[in-house]
C-alpha cells in the first residue's frame, strides 16, 4: 500500500509537466522560499512555484480489515502548452483545438471545452496542464495510453471508491470535492487539484484523520520562461485508517434480509459483551459511489424525491413507538421497584377501563389470570395496563432510561436522534398537564408519546442479555497508520452497571425464550431449533388515523444463555398495511441467525445450554401447528 501511494504521488507530480521533454521529478530538500506576487506576467519570468499535492485519504475497514472505503488511481486527460508562453489568443485556441480534436478521435466521443476556458487557463496558468476529459474508464486509459499525441498527457489523481458498493452506505457516508478546479492566476501553495472532504457518515466525522498531509511540488522557470526543473519537495502523507467494529458478513446479511423482506426498515446487531456494533443496516439505502467524484443533479433529485427516503439511516436517525417490546422495560421496572413478584397474577381481560377511556387487548377473549412470564409470552396488553398503573410512571421512566431508551446512544455519526420517554415535564410542556393514568396505560405498552430508535433497543436488549451491564456502543475500534501503529483507540467502556436481581433476570430471560419457543408465544418464525433465541415482538401505530403507519418490531439476544449477539429488527409498514412483529420482523431475525449458525445447526449435536420451556396453562386453546401473531400495541 505504501508503495502504491509513493508511486501515485510521483505520477501525479510528473503529470504536471509542461515542456515537451520534461526532466523526471525527484525528491530534494526545499530551497529558500522566493517572494512572488502572482500575475499573468510572472509566468514569463524566472520564477519558482511551490504547489501543494493533495494527500490520498485513509481507508475505512471492517473489524477484520476488509476495506469499506479506499482509493483508486483515476486518470484525467490533459493538454500542455509549450513554454515560454508566447502564443497570441488565436494561436492558443488553435493549438488547443487541434489537440482536442485528436483526443476526440482517440476516445471516440466529443470533448467539450469552451474557447473562453482555454484562454483563461492559458493566460492565468498556462504552465500547468489543462484537463479536457475527467475520470476516464480503465478501458479508455488502456485504449489511448500508448497512442497519445504530442502535448496530451494522462494526469493521475486519487479517486475515492467504496469497494463493497452500497454496503454500509449510511454508516460510511461519502466524500465531495472542496471546490472546482482553479482557473485563476496561480498562487503559491495552491493545490494541484481540489481536495476531497467527508460530507456524511464516518467520512465526515473522521475527516481530519482520514485526510492525511499534503505534499509539496516545485516548478522552476528561467528568465526566458522555460521550465528548468520540477521536483517533489515533500511527498504527501496518506491519511490514517479507521477500523470499525462492523462485520462485513453480518452487515451484508442484514441488508440482504431487509431488501428481501422489507420495503422500509432497520436491523441492528451488537455484541452484548462489549457494546460493539456488528451490523447497523437501514433500508432502503444508497450507493456512496454515486457521489464520486460528484453526483448528478438528476440522481440526487431522484434520491431526495424517493418516498421511501433512501438517504435516511433509520437505525439511528429515526425513532418509532416501541409497542410491546417496551414491555421488557416495564417488567424490569415492576420487579425491581417491588411492584410485583414472580407469583403475582393479573387478569388478561379483553378490555380495561381507565376513567372514561377503554383500553383494549389484542385478543378478544379473556385468557385468564396470568403471571409475568405468561403475560409477556402472550403479550397481554391489559395485564400491563394494570401493572403499570399499579406501580406508577416513575419506575418505568427510571428503568427505561437506565437501559438507554429515549436518549442518544453516542455513536460518532451526525444526526442521531434521542427518541422520547415521556415524563411530567414533557407532558406539561406539550399538553399543559402531568402524566395521567391513561398516559401510564399507553406507556406500559410502548404507545402514546414513547419513541425509541432501533439502535437503542439493541443496546437495551444487550443489557438484559449480559446481566445488567450497559456498555458504550462502539462503532470504531481504533484509528491507525499504514504501519498499524495506533493513533487513537476507543476502548470497550462500561457506562453503568444496573443492579438487577438474579430473580428478575431469570423471569425476563425465561419469558423472552417462551415468546419464541412456547406454543402461545408470538415469535415462532424466529425459532432456531437447537439454539435458544430470546426475543420480544411488538406492533405499534403512529401518525394521524387517515395515514396511520405501523412499526413491527422484534428484539432480543441469542443464545438465550451467554449470548453472543443482541439485536433489534424494525419493519416499517406503509399506511393501512396489516403488519405485525411476529409475522414481519421476527422472520428477518430468523433468516439472519439461521445463516449465522448454519454450520452448528447442521451438526448432529446436543442443544446449547438452554432454559426449559414448559407448556403454559393456555396451550390447550391452540391446535397443533397454530401460533399467535403479536397484534398488540
Amino acid at each position: 500500500m505504501k508503495k502504491f501511494f509513493a508511486f501515485a504521488a510521483t505520477l501525479c507530480c510528473a503529470a504536471t509537466a509542461v515542456a515537451q521533454d520534461p526532466p523526471s521529478p525527484s525528491v530534494s530538500p526545499e530551497p529558500a522560499e522566493e517572494t512572488m506576487v502572482p500575475t499573468y506576467e510572472t509566468q514569463k519570468r524566472a520564477r519558482a512555484y511551490t504547489l501543494a499535492i493533495p494527500a490520498p485519504r485513509g481507508q475505512i475497514v471492517d473489524r477484520n480489515g476488509v476495506p469499506l472505503a479506499q482509493n483508486k488511481l483515476s486518470y484525467n486527460l490533459a493538454l500542455t502548452f509549450p513554454t515560454p508562453l508566447e502564443f497570441s489568443d488565436a494561436q492558443a485556441v488553435s493549438y488547443a483545438r487541434e489537440r482536442i480534436r485528436a483526443a476526440e478521435k482517440l476516445l471516440g466521443r466529443s470533448v467539450n471545452v469552451a474557447d473562453a476556458l482555454i484562454l483563461r487557463h492559458y493566460q492565468n496558468r498556462g504552465i500547468l496542464p489543462l484537463e479536457i476529459a475527467q475520470n476516464l474508464t480503465d478501458a479508455q486509459v488502456d485504449q489511448i495510453k500508448n497512442k497519445l499525441p504530442e502535448a496530451l498527457i494522462l494526469r493521475p489523481i486519487y479517486m475515492r471508491v467504496y469497494p463493497q458498493g452500497r454496503l454500509a452506505g449510511h454508516i460510511l457516508g461519502y466524500t465531495g470535492r472542496t471546490g472546482r478546479n482553479p482557473d485563476g492566476v496561480i498562487d503559491n501553495h495552491e493545490v494541484l487539484w481540489p481536495d476531497t472532504e467527508g460530507r456524511e457518515g464516518l467520512e465526515q466525522t473522521f475527516n481530519t484523520m482520514l485526510s492525511g498531509q499534503r505534499g509539496e511540488y516545485r516548478l522552476t522557470f528561467d528568465q526566458d520562461g522555460r521550465k528548468t526543473s520540477e521536483r517533489i519537495v515533500t511527498p504527501p502523507m496518506p491519511g490514517y485508517t479507521v477500523v470499525t467494529t462492523l462485520d462485513v458478513k453480518l452487515q451484508e446479511l442484514a441488508e440482504k434480509t431487509l431488501e428481501a423482506k422489507a420495503k422500509r426498515g432497520a436491523i441492528v446487531i451488537t455484541d452484548p459483551n462489549t457494546g460493539d456494533i456488528l451490523a447497523m443496516a437501514s433500508w432502503p439505502t444508497f450507493n456512496p459511489n454515486s457521489f464520486i467524484p460528484s453526483i448528478s443533479t438528476a440522481e440526487f433529485k431522484r434520491l431526495q424525491d424517493d418516498p421511501n427516503i433512501p438517504l435516511l439511516p433509520r437505525a439511528f436517525r429515526s425513532s418509532y413507538p416501541p409497542g410491546s417490546v417496551f414491555k421488557v422495560a416495564v417488567g424490569l421496572a415492576a420487579f425491581e421497584s417491588g411492584g410485583i413478584t414472580g407469583y403475582d397474577q393479573f387478569q388478561c381481560v379483553p378490555a380495561y377501563q381507565v376513567g372514561n377511556l377503554t383500553f383494549r387487548n389484542w385478543k378478544k377473549v379473556d385468557t385468564g389470570s396470568l403471571n409475568f412470564i405468561e403475560a409477556l409470552t402472550q403479550s397481554c396488553n391489559t395485564w400491563f395496563y394494570q401493572v403499570g398503573i399499579k406501580m406508577g410512571a416513575a419506575p418505568i421512566i427510571d428503568w427505561s432510561q437506565q437501559l438507554g431508551l429515549g436518549s442518544k446512544v453516542g455513536i460518532p455519526l451526525r444526526g442521531e436522534v434521542d427518541g422520547r420517554i415521556p415524563d411530567d415535564n414533557y407532558m406539561k410542556a406539550q399538553f399543559g398537564r402531568r402524566l395521567l393514568n391513561g398516559d401510564i396505560a399507553n406507556l406500559s405498552i410502548g404507545q402514546g408519546n414513547t419513541e425509541v430508535t432501533p439502535l437503542q433497543m439493541a443496546q437495551a436488549m444487550a443489557t438484559i442479555g449480559n446481566g445488567g451491564t450497559v456498555y458504550q456502543s462502539r462503532l470504531v475500534q481504533q484509528v491507525q497508520t499504514l504501519d498499524n501503529e495506533i493513533v487513537s483507540a476507543f476502548q470497550v467502556r462500561v457506562k453503568r452497571t444496573l443492579n438487577i436481581s438474579s430473580q428478575t433476570l431469570d423471569h425476563l430471560r425465561t419469558a423472552l425464550v417462551r415468546v419464541v419457543s412456547a406454543r402461545t408465544g408470538t415469535a415462532h418464525q424466529a425459532n432456531l431449533g437447537r439454539i435458544q433465541l430470546a426475543g420480544k415482538t411488538g406492533t405499534a401505530q403512529w401518525g394521524p388515523k387517515n395515514k396511520e403507519r405501523t412499526a413491527a418490531w422484534f428484539v432480543g439476544f441469542v443464545p438465550a444463555l451467554q449470548p453472543q449477539y443482541a439485536f433489534a429488527a424494525l419493519f416499517e409498514g406503509a399506511a393501512g398495511a396489516d403488519v405485525h412483529g411476529g409475522s414481519h420482523a421476527a422472520p428477518m431475525i430468523g433468516t439472519i441467525f439461521k445463516e449465522v449458525y448454519k454450520e452448528y445447526l447442521k451438526k448432529d449435536s446436543t442443544p446449547l445450554r438452554a432454559l426449559p420451556v414448559d407448556d403454559d396453562p393456555l396451550d390447550d386453546e391452540l391446535d397443533d401447528g397454530e401460533y399467535q401473531e403479536d397484534r398488540s400495541g
